[in-house]
């Protein structure tokens, strides 16, 4: 088999042994189990059958093809749309001791040709390459003339034109199975709606595929929405409240490079990271990041697709993202390893106002008209006073009846009132103001402050001034964005964000109907936990197993979750394993590993344990 010289075979107290997807799952990755579905794709694809999986961020998706790559004969050959996540997959199989490698235009020539000669001598059980090097005759003629044991598309989302994160390149890659209709291929992904499925068969031409669906649901991690209102103050109270790594999404480089600066400023280990800046300087943020040596990265959407880091705790979105596709994924982010994570995500109705005015002044009608309806789905998301992991779970067709117990509104659900005076206050004012003022100038009215600008306009004698000082700013921004969504107001765009009243208006400020609104929430409450997490566990134990870890991966020169994760370190402050065989029981502990770090690790923890008999 391809991986019979591989390290799982070298242990000198047994003999070879025919590999199993099983084993290979045992020996070289470490795990007792396969989750949902993974066994099923991987024995359709080891028996030479074309397969479709989707699967959430961390749900396994890696091993349905490498486990096949690794039991078939010949070199699996993964198509990844990004350097770095072929960089971060290669040191982590080379770590469980898998012959892995990518070609890609980081590498000099030299090494490109060595690669290219270690391919053409069977080398490598993997290798990763982007879709570009795959689309080249010349490498298509090497791979004529190599025994290949699978081709592999990754985030094969990125093949279809109704996926959120289209590339040209990938929607030529249907050439695999034209000029290798004998060869497994495999498409993953993590988010993809029905059209996009569609599509992604249709482009790779996959001939009669096993598809798997795997649940969307990433239990573990909690969904939080908080009425945008200082942003910058938001988000610093957050952060501070949070224990790990985070990112911050943002919606523009600007936004991006402001709120990193500031947070910078206030001594937080953070960076930027967007498409403006060079690709070293990208390169080094990612670096320091997957190293933990910042906590922190503030980006847009060009930070994350190959972002394998598995402990990141949290992922905040400043701005509403455009579909409930890049949101899934970008929340996704958080909390690979099965911990405990969150996401939280900062709403404002002019926010979604401006992001709808983008979309429709796109130059292609029919992709304006599907982005609008996926934006309004994602605004459905932000709005929503029922369950949102229900909500998101719905618009992926997994419908579910149960609320989760484990998002905002579950463990604070929204107090509604009656909200009819509110309403007409706020209705009035703008009327007052000749729907001529912006969010802000109105609440400024109603709270009747003494500011320049209210009395050079003479708005101090309207008869709405100061009829809402009872309340915040953030108060009333909030009840305007609700009466916004309730579609008594829309915001115009092209003057200067105006607020207009619409006809439902007409009703509420006549009293001739009910407006409820729900009491505002505008500040992070971390408490009501509900943990995902192994509760029995030693902590202190685990933070030293960390520190470990840490120093272990720069004497390796990898990332420190590509030696262990999170979650195989937590296992192993419950188990405290103190011998060999123990340690193997820890999930996430193949043979390679054990032989590199056990010794390391099983001192550690024995030396802890003989302490603690101490004490």
């Amino acid at each position: 088999m391809s991986i019979s010289s591989s390290p799982i075979n070298q242990d000198t107290n047994t003999t070879a042994e025919p590999l199993t997807a099983k084993s290979v799952l045992s020996r070289v990755f470490g795990y007792s189990e396969f989750r949902t579905g993974q066994e099923a794709v991987i024995q359709h694809v080891v028996q030479g059958r074309d397969a479709l999986v989707l699967l959430p961020t961390g749900g396994g998706k890696s091993l349905c093809y490498q486990i096949p790559g690794l039991v078939r004969e010949g070199t699996a050959i993964v198509v990844s749309p990004l350097i770095s996540l072929m960089q971060d997959q290669v040191e982590q199989l080379r770590e469980a001791g898998v012959k892995a490698a990518f070609l890609n235009s980081s590498l000099d020539v030299d090494k490109q040709h060595q690669i290219i000669a270690d391919l053409q001598a069977g080398k490598f059980e993997l290798l990763y390459v982007s879709p570009e090097r795959l689309l080249q005759h010349q490498f298509q003629q090497l791979l004529n003339a190599t025994q290949v044991a699978l081709f592999a598309v990754d985030e094969a989302h990125c093949v279809s034109h109704w996926g959120h994160d289209f590339r040209h390149d990938y929607r030529a890659l249907g050439i695999i199975k034209q000029r290798f209709p004998h060869i497994p291929v495999i498409g993953l992904t993590a988010t993809a709606d029905a059209a996009t499925q569609a599509d992604i068969l249709l482009q790779l031409e996959l001939n009669d595929p096993f598809v798997f669906k795997g649940s969307f649901d990433r239990p573990n991690i909690r969904y939080r929405v908080m009425s945008k209102y200082k942003a910058f103050d938001q988000v610093v109270d957050y952060v501070k409240q949070q224990d790990g790594s985070g990112i911050i999404y943002c919606n523009s480089r600007a936004k991006v490079d402001d709120l990193s600066a500031k947070l910078h400023r206030l001594g937080m280990r953070c960076e930027a990271y967007h498409a403006g800046k060079d690709p070293d300087e990208r390169e080094y943020v990612q670096r320091r990041f997957l190293n933990d040596q910042i906590d922190i990265v503030v980006a847009t959407v060009a930070f994350g697709m190959g972002i394998n880091k598995s402990n990141v705790r949290y992922v905040v979105h400043h701005d509403v993202p455009r579909s409930i596709e890049s949101y899934y994924q970008e929340t996704g982010r958080a909390g690979r390893d099965g911990l405990d994570s969150e996401a939280l995500l900062l709403f404002d109705e002019k926010d979604a106002a401006r992001v709808r005015q983008w979309i429709e002044q796109g130059d292609k009608t029919e992709r304006n008209t599907i982005e609008l309806q996926k934006f309004a789905a994602m605004e459905s998301f932000a709005e929503a006073q029922t369950c949102r992991r229900q909500v998101l779970l719905n618009y992926f067709s997994e419908y579910s009846d149960t609320a989760c117990g484990n998002c905002d509104i579950c463990l604070d659900p929204p107090k509604l009132i009656d909200g009819l005076v509110l309403a007409q206050k706020v209705l009035s004012c703008i009327l007052r103001l000749e729907q001529q003022a912006a969010t802000q100038h109105v609440i400024d009215v109603l709270r009747g402050k003494s500011l320049k600008r209210i009395m050079e306009a003479g708005h101090q004698h309207l008869s709405t001034y100061g009829i809402g000082k009872e309340h915040a700013d953030s108060y009333w921004h909030n009840i305007i964005n609700q009466l916004i969504h309730k579609g008594l107001i829309r915001v115009d765009l092209t003057a200067n964000a105006a607020l207009r009243l619409t006809e439902a208006a007409r009703p509420v400020l006549k009293s001739d109907t009910e407006v409820k609104l729900a009491v505002p929430r505008l500040e992070f409450k971390p408490d009501k936990k509900v943990s995902k997490a192994p509760a029995n566990y030693d902590k202190a134990l685990f933070k030293r197993l960390k520190h470990l870890r840490k120093a272990l991966a720069e004497e390796h020169a990898v990332p420190p979750f590509v030696i262990f994760s999170d979650a195989t370190l937590v296992d192993m402050a419950s188990r405290t394993p103190t011998s060999d065989a123990e340690f193997l029981e820890v999930s996430g502990v193949g043979r390679t590993k054990m032989q590199r770090y056990g010794d390391a690790f099983l001192q550690l923890i024995r030396g802890y344990l003989a302490r603690e008999l101490d004490d």
